[in-house]
């Protein structure tokens, strides 16, 4: 069974239902694998140090003697109750041992599979989707509203209150993936205290460098035509194991916000450049201010149009092609710091106001 967006909520909120052997859970989000696992194992069983309930298997155990997996499933609880296999650090090797048991005789068990980010061609992913006695899981990094909703738990779990701009400042710098997120989330909620109040300031203060990797590097790197940066950030990313599509995700709010400060200007809503920084939310970190302002500057809106749409087939490539994400990333946004290279100067000179204001006549020398 293959879970989409729509249905894994309601998956995550109900028990496994008897009939269900086996939950792969994969994707590039390490910690919302890790998260999810737990969630799905706590319906099973409350305590996960019951050696007569919970068996904890590894892809090296199966590796080394296939035969485990199955003798698990089929094992039956002393002291009664569904039992929990957890399987972790699986990879496609363990197909056929999972295969074996979800064809096999029925089992009074739930094996919890924590897998890496396994390709559509995967053939651990693709016997999950497909076996009726399975289902794949996707854990996929969190976008801004979720990143949003996890900070905005954190804070009212303690009885605080979140002001908006600190809230979406939080949301853009705390990175997609869940346990630093959360982890992030839950200092910042102590930092307010109980009935506190999180302002931005407190916000900027708690977030701006702590979390586990800042998108802001690459982004400005690429509206800058920094290849040397860009090359330096993408490194770093590589190091995290940060997603592609999650800095695709990150370059392209980037632009966003470039093109709405040129419009904030071009509709007379900021008198500007700075002003408009100041407009936008969350505002421009103030470490960024004049990298900002130069490239809001270097693209004019048709050329950020353009940026954008690059960056959306980039992602669809990603996710559809089979090909290595990460080189189709790196690719996309190596063109679009090029591109940021060769900006035509007299364009760049101009703000959006200026170049959508009516010519003036020359004055009369008569």
């Amino acid at each position: 069974m293959k879970l989409s967006g729509r249905q894994i909520g309601t998956f995550l909120r109900n028990p496994p239902p008897p009939e269900l052997l086996a939950v792969v859970l994969h994707g590039p989000d390490e910690g919302l694998v890790r998260e999810r696992a737990r969630l799905l194992a706590g319906m099973i069983v409350e305590d996960m140090q019951d050696p007569f309930r919970v068996a904890a298997l590894s892809g090296p155990d199966l590796k080394a003697d296939p035969a485990l997996l199955a003798d698990e499933a089929a094992a039956i609880s002393l002291t009664g109750g569904r039992r929990l296999v957890r399987l972790r650090a699986a990879a496609d090797d363990c197909a056929t041992a999972l295969e074996a048991v979800l064809d096999g005789p029925a089992a009074d068990a739930l094996i919890v599979v924590e897998a890496g980010d396994l390709p559509p061609r995967s053939r651990l992913r693709k016997l999950a989707e497909s076996h009726r006695r399975a289902a794949a899981l996707p854990c996929y990094p969190d976008d801004g509203d979720a990143v949003s909703r996890i900070v905005e738990e954190a804070v009212r779990s303690i009885g605080a209150r979140i002001e908006p701009d600190a809230l979406a400042f939080a949301s853009d710098h705390l990175g997609n993936d869940r346990m630093a997120t959360r982890m992030e989330a839950e200092k910042l909620a102590l930092y307010a205290g109980d009935g506190g109040t999180i302002t931005l300031e407190d916000a900027v203060a708690c977030v701006g460098d702590s979390a586990v990797l800042s998108f802001d590097d690459i982004a400005f790197a690429v509206g800058a035509g920094d290849l040397a940066g860009l090359s330096g950030a993408l490194d770093r990313a590589a190091a995290e194991t940060t997603a592609p599509v999650s800095i695709l995700r990150a370059v392209g709010r980037h632009f966003q916000r470039l093109d709405a400060a040129q419009t904030l200007i071009a509709a007379g809503q900021a008198d500007d450049i700075r002003t408009a920084m100041t407009r936008l939310r969350p505002p421009v970190f103030f470490r960024r201010r004049d990298a900002f302002g130069r490239q809001v500057r270097r693209w004019p809106q048709s050329r950020i149009l353009a940026a954008l749409a690059r960056l959306n087939r980039a992602e669809i490539d990603c996710k559809t092609t089979g090909l290595p994400d990460r080189a189709i990333a790196e690719r996309a946004l190596v063109e679009l710091a090029r591109a940021g290279a060769q900006a035509a100067p007299a364009m760049a000179r101009k703000s959006a106001a200026e170049r959508l204001a009516p010519p003036t006549s020359a004055p009369s020398t008569s």
